[in-house]
């Protein structure tokens, strides 16, 4: 029976001539080399005599080879070689280092970006970089990743309390968390269907575990006497006439915010009196197209506005609004609400009132002068949930929308030369009608 070796025993192993070994328990053994060099070697049998090479000593010390025999006789009981499950190990390793979250991010990132709009690619773009590219999340193997790993990225993002680049509001960081939740679960499936990792670690993560939104007010409606003021706020507007003839757009229109800053005047036909936004513009781009019904206002100020932005230089985009700064771009993403902040409707103190808000304001007040829902809700370009009545609708109740839109502009002229809290509701889709 071998005689359990020592440490400072092995430590005095000499060379000879020619290779030896010397026994430790259970089959293990120190081969020295003639170079000098110890190695850790164990015979085992398995589908005939075999010996496995656990490493070199001082690397690999006498209790962890032991440990590591004992670890290898497991596998041998299993009928695995030792050596087989290494490189096996290996090459998952190799796998795991390819396989890191953000390669696969990268994969899902281009395999979408062709769908998504400029804004939104450049958003996804942004965020995902600086908060998971660059970061531990991001160089980890998709495969390690777990639930409790999402939850600190995320909780990270929406509790942060320094802001960076494009982040400019309080409500910034619950809102970049939500998405970076939403698109870390996209990878994650995709990953999935690529039999990269077994189970999606984000699909047990709600985004309520994680984030607690702040009370957002930037949305809220304007009721009728909130908005006359807003509209005589306008009239005396002292910044540039390009960015008041937009924040009157939006209220006339009440499309996104994003498709009135990026329309081209390609899409527009003041004679007759239609803007057509291409599909690919829209937030929802299975509607197709979206026609807006031009009133005789939004015409006139389409007019003034040609007049002023003229012709666009060689080689730039025809924005309507073009960037003051850089005319190849469009106009930029805060200029319309920071021009209703100068005019006391957003930011610190005000009733928190953003562009956005106009799409809201215009619903409720239509809905409450019984116009049609039906024909509300087209001209928000909302998606219709009955497939077979959104394929029924192709029209998209185009004449409703353009009556309903001369009224919605003729409401807000009374609204502004009037100094009643409420104007007559226009009748020409009354009552009688919304009951149709």
């Amino acid at each position: 029976m071998a005689k359990a070796l020592t440490h400072s025993a092995i430590k005095g192993l000499k060379p000879k001539a020619k290779p030896y070994k010397v026994s430790d328990t259970g089959r293990l053994y120190v081969l020295v080399a003639v170079s000098g060099k110890k190695y850790w070697k164990w015979n085992y049998r398995l589908h005939g005599d075999n010996t496995y090479t656990i490493g070199t000593f001082p690397d690999v010390g006498l209790s962890e080879a032991r440990q590591r025999r004992d670890a290898a006789a497991k596998l041998v009981k299993n009928g695995v070689h030792p050596a087989d499950h290494d490189q096996e190990q290996i090459l998952n390793a190799t796998a795991d280092k390819a396989n890191t979250f953000w390669s696969v991010a990268e994969e899902w990132i281009a395999a979408n970006k062709p769908k998504w709009s400029e804004t939104y690619a450049k958003q996804v773009d942004t965020y995902m970089r600086r908060y998971v590219r660059d970061t531990w999340f991001g160089q980890r193997p998709i495969r390690a990743i777990t639930t409790a790993d999402v939850y600190k990225l995320v909780t990270a993002v929406a509790n942060r309390t320094e802001r960076k680049g494009p982040e400019r509001k309080d409500s910034d960081a619950a809102t970049i968390a939500a998405l970076l939740r939403q698109w870390c679960n996209a990878v994650f499936r995709l990953a999935v269907v690529s039999n990269r990792v077994e189970r999606n670690p984000v699909a047990d993560l709600k985004a309520s575990d994680a984030i607690v939104r702040p009370k957002v007010k930037n949305n809220r409606a304007l009721n009728p006497s909130e908005l006359r003021a807003l509209l005589k706020a306008l009239d005396s507007f002292q910044g540039n006439r390009a960015t008041a003839i937009a924040v009157e757009l939006l209220a006339l229109t009440f499309v996104r915010t994003q498709e009135l800053r990026m329309a081209a005047w390609s899409e527009v036909d003041i004679d007759k009196a239609t803007w057509t936004i291409p599909a690919e513009r829209m937030k929802i781009k299975d509607n197709g197209d979206h026609v807006v019904p031009l009133s005789k206002r939004a015409c006139d100020l389409l007019k003034e506005l040609r007049n002023i932005v003229g012709t666009p230089l060689s080689g730039n985009p025809d924005w309507l609004f073009p960037n003051t700064r850089n005319r190849a771009l469009c106009m930029s993403a805060t200029t319309i609400n920071r021009a209703l902040e100068h005019m006391g409707f957003n930011g610190s103190g005000s009733i928190g009132f953003s562009a956005h808000g106009f799409r809201g304001t215009a619903s409720t007040l239509l809905h409450e002068r019984g116009y049609r829902p039906e024909v509300i809700e087209a001209q928000l370009a909302h998606k219709e949930r009955d497939g077979v009545k959104a394929a029924y609708n192709k029209a998209k109740y185009l004449s409703d929308r353009r009556t309903m839109m001369q009224e919605w502009a003729d409401l807000l002229l009374d609204l502004n030369n009037s100094d009643e809290q409420t104007p007559e509701a226009p009748n020409s889709i009354d009552a009688e009608n919304a009951a149709a």
